[in-house]
Parts: structure tokens; sequence; C-alpha cells
């Protein structure tokens, strides 16, 4: 990871908690054993395909847009589903496997994310109009799909994240 993908998250962090007038809570723990990085890799390019199947899709259709905003949540229903499934934590009864919660892939995932933010910051200048107005787009609903995830990762309840919700859409 970069200095620029560290801060970016480590200030989106921060951002959260001063919002929230609280430090986030940590992450669920790691279950013991760790995964073997074959698997973690697995499940961080997995991740990877999603986000970019599901921003392809959003490109060709334009659907979820309201406004000439992009409704993210909209967007990347099967990434968001699949970051869910990651940090599972109770399983049926009847499941044939217990949970095996894996917050260190939604770090992995939250760097990549990082990543392509800083991407798209840096082309965005040297695009003619059009593909800036493609990555614009593209980063407007990657940088929203970070702090969605952070929410998940953190745990944030519905009222928290309303609240965060809220104080960025006011400030």
């Amino acid at each position: 990871m970069t200095d620029r993908e560290s801060t970016l998250l480590s200030g989106r962090v921060k951002r959260i908690e001063q919002l929230l007038g609280a430090h986030l809570p940590p992450p669920i723990p790691t279950p013991a054993p760790p995964l073997q990085e074959s698997e973690r890799a697995h499940l961080r390019e997995a991740a990877e395909e999603l986000y970019w199947n599901e921003l392809e899709w959003e490109k060709l259709t334009g659907e979820e847009r309201l406004d000439e905003e992009f409704l993210t949540e909209l967007a990347f229903p099967g990434f968001l589903a699949f970051i869910r499934g990651l940090l599972l934590t109770v399983t049926m009864p009847d499941a044939l496997a217990p949970p095996r919660p894996s917050p260190e892939v939604v770090q992995d995932i939250l760097v990549f994310l990082a990543a392509r933010i800083v991407e798209l910051e840096e082309q965005a200048a040297a695009s003619d109009q059009e593909d800036r107005l493609h990555r614009e787009a593209e980063l407007k609903m990657t940088d929203r799909l970070v702090d969605l995830v952070l929410y998940l990762l953190h745990q944030l309840d519905p009222d928290s994240v309303t609240q965060v919700e809220a104080a960025l859409a006011s400030g």
C-alpha cells in the first residue's frame, strides 16, 4: 500500500470518527487459523471482479442515476453483498459450515478501492471531455464505496450511518 492510499484510508476513518464524535469500533477479529494467502487472494480477486463488472454495467446502462448523482448502493449490490458475506459472524442453524469472517480480506479490498481512487485522480486531468466525465463518475462511486465498506467493516449501526451521512450531506 502506498502512502497516498494509506493516508486516504486513515483520513476517511478519522473523518467518520469526527462526525460520530467517537472512535470506530474495531473490525471483528480474524479467526484462527488465518486464511491461506491463495484463499485470501482468490477472495480479493473475486471482489475486484465484482467491482469491475458492476462498474461496467453501470456505464452501459446508467440505471442508478438520480439527478446526475449515482446511487452507489444500487450500482454495486453484488459487491456490497460480497463484503457482507466476508463479515458474517452468524449462519443459519442448518448451514453446512460455520461462519468464517474475513475482515483481513475486506481490508485488502479497501486498499484496492483506495488505489483505484488515487489512480482515477491522477488520470482525470489527462483525459478528454467524455473520458473525464466517466472517470469522475467512477471516482465518485468508488469514493462512496470506501465509506460503505468502512461502515460494514466497523459494523456501524443504522443510526450511526445516518448520523455520518447527514453530516456529510450538510457539510
